[in-house]
């Protein structure tokens, strides 16, 4: 299982990072909220660590675009802040558990398995329409007994259609859910990565297609 662990506090993330490294974690160990951002949206995790206070973006703020750009990683934020208050705003933003500070390291480990057992029980790993399937983990699209590994923001393109099956997402609604709020992408980019989704489908020969509406949207349906 792989991890990233944002605490801005040096002593703190090594004795953090030695615990899950010796429960056979792999961490990526940073300290500030616009790297926890930058990783979160460049790699693959099973789950993700946030201290609240941060410098240069709090934990809540990276959550709070985390989740506006559609990632759906379990989020475990950390505080020293022990107010109700602070607590239910981070749930209400997409936290799926939170841990006040100090904590024991026992505790930690435990809101860990809790969080990726939840995580394991409600996303399939493998998601299938059609004869092709995708995979949640290695970001390979597959049939036929072809596959290809798809850059990230193919993967999340592929992810969202296959999510939502049979239902129409406007280009606007790809564009926000995949490339985030706070893009300079136009609405063109959308349509320059469905056509690279379809050349895929077609080279794995799959029986699936990405239809498209005019002012509707887009969505992946099998061919009868």
């Amino acid at each position: 299982m792989k991890l990233l662990f944002a605490e801005d506090e040096p002593e703190m993330s090594e004795a953090v990072v030695d615990i899950l490294t010796f429960h056979k974690y792999v961490v990526d160990a940073v300290f500030d909220g616009e790297e926890a951002l930058a990783y979160a949206r460049e790699e693959h995790y099973d789950g993700i660590i946030l201290d609240i206070m941060m410098p240069k973006k709090s934990g809540l703020e990276v959550l709070t675009e985390l989740r506006k750009e559609g990632l759906r990683t379990p989020v475990l934020l950390l505080t020293a802040k022990a107010e109700v208050e602070d607590r239910i705003q981070g749930l209400d933003l997409g936290a799926d558990d939170y841990l006040p500070k100090p904590f024991v390291m026992g505790e930690l480990l435990a809101r860990i398995r809790a969080m990726l057992r939840r995580r394991e029980e409600f996303t399939p790993d493998i998601l299938k329409c059609g004869n092709i399937e995708l995979n949640l983990h290695s970001y390979e699209l597959s049939g036929n007994g072809q596959a290809f590994v798809l850059p990230k923001l193919e993967y999340q393109l592929m992810e969202l259609l296959m999510l939502n099956q049979g239902i129409y997402l406007s280009s606007e609604d790809l564009l926000v859910k995949v490339w985030g709020y706070n893009t300079d992408a136009e609405l063109g980019t959308v349509w320059v990565y469905i056509s690279y989704l379809r050349k895929r489908l077609s080279a794995l020969n799959a029986n699936v297609e990405i239809k498209a509406k005019r002012n509707i949207g887009y969505t992946l349906e099998v061919n009868e």
